[in-house]
């Protein structure tokens, strides 16, 4: 079994890298996307509640991304549901 696998970059272009880096990028891009929806839902709460309007959800996202606990879980939630994934592709190939 080879140790390199291909990463879909685009709709046909493809990218080899080895496995470790692909589930790497894959955890990665599930933390950004997981703060990408973080930011979204406080900024519409910012702008339906109306103190400070859309743009104080982004100050308000600011310090809540900056802590070192909540990037912590994020990256957490990301290596356990890209490791559970995985290990449920590779149970059903049996």
């Amino acid at each position: 079994m080879s140790d390199r696998t291909q990463f879909a970059v685009g709709s046909r272009k493809v990218a080899m890298m080895p496995r470790v880096m692909k589930r790497s990028l894959h955890v990665a891009i599930a933390a950004a996307l997981t703060a990408g929806v973080v930011l979204f839902v406080m900024m519409v709460n910012g702008f339906l509640v109306g103190r400070s309007g859309s743009l104080g959800g982004i100050d308000v996202w600011l310090a809540f991304i900056k802590r070192s606990d909540i990037i912590g879980t994020i990256i957490l939630t990301a290596l356990v549901t890209t490791a559970f994934l995985y290990w449920q592709r590779d149970k059903e190939r049996r």
